[in-house]
């Protein structure tokens, strides 16, 4: 009984384990490069980040940013990257933190 049991309960785990792993993928965005680069930018820049550099790195811009000072004057944090990947017609945001995807998401949607 004990032994039907296990294996009943191993073989759901194991039917369980692919339909957890089974997610869309990072999102895509059918919007120019230019424009995702404006719009990253500028939520950015709202939420406090201060953009150091971009670079142009074939088909990918890779944007360089860190947190502002915020007037506390503890200094500026630690450089962050972002990668903006491009396709034929789409692009698609790469290490983003969360709260930085969902502005962007909602800027790039109006």
């Amino acid at each position: 009984m004990v032994k039907q049991l296990g294996v009943l309960l191993v073989a759901a785990l194991l039917l369980a384990a692919p339909a957890g792993a089974q997610g869309k993928g990072p999102k895509k965005y059918a919007v120019t490069n230019d424009r995702a680069l404006v719009v990253t930018r500028e939520v950015l820049v709202k939420q406090g980040y201060e953009v150091v550099r971009v670079e142009n790195s074939g088909r990918d811009y890779i944007v360089w940013y860190r947190r502002g000072n915020r007037g506390r004057g503890k200094g500026k944090g630690p450089p962050a990257k972002m990668v903006i990947h491009r396709t034929e017609d789409r692009v698609v945001f790469l290490s983003v933190p969360s709260a930085v995807l969902v502005d962007i998401d909602v800027r790039l949607k109006l």
